[in-house]
């Protein structure tokens, strides 16, 4: 199993991330606020402002303070240690 550092000593499992985006449209806003209300979003942010949504496949919205770029670059980083070993 391979797990993503979110920020701030938070991790998730890779391999349940369907998307990581921006939260700055519209209809992630939208989508982020109806996790909030069903109880499915996890806050990772510890208080600070909300740079990634990670979209899973347990129908969970994770949010995160760091950039989705840094995100997807822990993501294929840890691949990449993965699959040389």
């Amino acid at each position: 199993m391979q797990l993503i550092n979110v920020g701030f000593g938070n991790i998730v499992s890779a391999n349940r991330i369907i998307a990581i985006v921006s939260p700055e449209s519209a209809p992630v806003k939208r989508l982020v606020q109806e996790a909030k209300d069903q109880g499915r979003a996890i806050d990772a942010t510890c208080g600070r402002k909300t740079r990634a949504v990670l979209i899973m496949d347990s129908d969970h919205v994770v949010l995160s303070a760091v950039q989705p770029e840094t995100v997807a670059g822990r993501f294929d980083g840890d691949i990449a240690k993965e699959e040389e070993e």
